[in-house]
């Protein structure tokens, strides 16, 4: 059985200072390497346990996905759709990073780049209803051209099947 990273939830933050975080961080990067810790964002943890190479630990307790989902459904708007992106995208290759600074859900990382080394190719926004406010998906697409970013809105269906729609910004 293959040692799994102990992640401590401390205060709604998840973190690790193990050497097999360490490790991963750099292999595959996952969390944000910060003062000798790996921090990693709910939808990292998420994935990790998910995929069993991580176990989370809370008030000396282990902590489950469901658990986790139940905790954070209502602080996390959008929790499970954001989830199932992340996921989808991870599974596929790609490096996903908190989006908020950039009016995003997500930073996305083209397959074998490094966050903090090279910039992010994409950026994610998952609307939260069926219809997205055009202010909205105006300001999203103008951060995304400013930044020299490709924006992409994942629209999740009723059976859980993601469509990416890739917006550019055109000067008329």
């Amino acid at each position: 059985m293959e040692e799994k990273i102990k992640i401590y939830e401390m205060n709604n933050s998840f973190y690790s200072n193990s050497s097999l975080a360490i490790a991963l961080n750099q292999k595959s990067g996952f969390g944000e390497l910060s003062n000798g810790k790996v921090v990693y964002s709910l939808y990292e943890v998420l994935y990790l346990i998910e995929t069993k190479k991580a176990e989370v630990i809370s008030n000396i307790s282990k902590s489950t996905v469901q658990d986790l989902i139940r905790k954070y459904l209502k602080k996390h708007k959008n929790l499970m759709k954001k989830y199932l992106v992340f996921r989808d995208l991870r599974e596929k290759g790609y490096i996903l990073k908190e989006g908020l600074k950039f009016g995003a859900d997500f930073r996305c990382y083209e397959k074998g780049q490094k966050p903090g080394k090279e910039h992010a190719k994409y950026l994610i926004l998952i609307p939260t209803q069926d219809k997205m406010n055009t202010k909205e998906f105006c300001s999203s697409a103008r951060v995304a051209n400013s930044t020299n970013k490709i924006l992409l809105i994942a629209l999740i269906d009723s059976e859980e099947d993601i469509t990416y729609f890739e917006i550019n910004w055109k000067r008329a």
